[in-house]
């Protein structure tokens, strides 16, 4: 039967450690100039609403260095721009293609393709979620932490779909998250509930980010203005102006503290050039451990298909 990755309550905490542990082989190999063909083959088929460097770029690169073919699609260039209904789009697309990666705004949206898919089906972004993010993020931790399970991690910024993949995946794994938001833009609260009732790790949401940074692993943070919301860009600059991520609030977190940032940035408004640049920012390792968690992502769920 396929497996779809549509939120990060769709992998066990072992899938968690096989995905990181095939990652962390690939990317060694990758540097040692070992070329992998998993994918030979296959066809990865991608279906965009949204802009996008880094997710595009990893997954059509991860395809590719796995001998595999990468079809990116812009829904505005298909049928489903005449109103095609997706259960159609999605049957025939099982018939040509090995993988399916959407990129839009509506969660459910996703959720139909996979309902319809004989493929597997791989959230590549929606307003709901982010979970291929979240798993190359935790990747770069083990990397600068030696493992996810004793790491506190701090969110600054917009209670978005960033965030709600981080609340989801505390609530699997059983690290310890704060979230530092904004009155109003607060996580979703039906997601925070789901989190919260699992019991594992302390789940904790703030206004004062310096009580949510004090003794963190990690402080990530992201733009406060998400695709979408364009419009809110100039009435959300003075309401988040104190949730920047300075170098003073880091001077609350451990001194060895790790800053993230799913990018692009926008350099003194979410986060000080000092900082995104500085001796602790880890972004762009961050940025190319979603290459390395893609090939893991799509050899896996392939792999998985074609072994039923």
């Amino acid at each position: 039967m396929k497996k779809d990755l549509l939120s990060l309550y769709d992998l066990e905490p072992d899938d968690f450690d096989a995905l990181f542990n095939r990652a962390l082989d690939l990317k060694k190999r990758h540097q040692k100039g070992i070329f992998d063909q998993s994918l030979a083959g296959k066809s990865v088929g991608m279906i965009f609403d949204k802009p996008s460097t880094r997710t595009r770029i990893s997954f059509e690169a991860a395809t590719i260095q796995l001998a595999g073919t990468p079809i990116f699609m812009n829904a505005a260039d298909t049928q489903i721009s005449r109103n095609e209904p997706v259960s159609d789009t999605a049957r025939v697309l099982s018939r040509y293609i090995d993988c399916l990666v959407v990129r839009t705004f509506s969660q459910e949206l996703i959720e139909e393709y996979a309902t319809h898919c004989t493929i597997p089906v791989v959230n590549a972004l929606s307003d709901l979620s982010h979970p291929c993010q979240i798993l190359s993020d935790l990747l770069t931790i083990i990397e600068y932490k030696g493992g996810y399970k004793d790491v506190t991690i701090a969110w600054v910024g917009d209670g978005n779909n960033v965030a709600h993949s981080w609340i989801n995946a505390a609530a699997v794994l059983g690290f310890d998250l704060a979230l530092a938001c904004p009155e109003g833009y607060t996580p979703n609260p039906d997601i925070l509930d789901r989190a919260l009732s699992r019991k594992t790790g302390t789940i904790r949401v703030t206004a004062d980010p310096a009580e949510a940074v004090a003794g963190a692993d990690i402080v990530y943070t992201d733009v406060w203005a998400s695709m979408g919301q364009e419009s809110e860009a100039e009435s959300r600059m003075a309401l988040f102006r104190p949730y920047q991520v300075t170098a003073d609030l880091l001077k609350k977190a451990k001194d060895d503290v790790c800053v993230m940032h799913c990018l692009p940035a926008h350099r003194d408004e979410e986060i000080s050039a000092e900082v995104l640049e500085g001796k602790h920012s880890i972004v762009w390792d961050q940025a190319e451990n979603k290459l390395h968690m893609h090939k893991a992502i799509l050899e896996t769920l392939i792999a998985n298909q074609r072994n039923q």
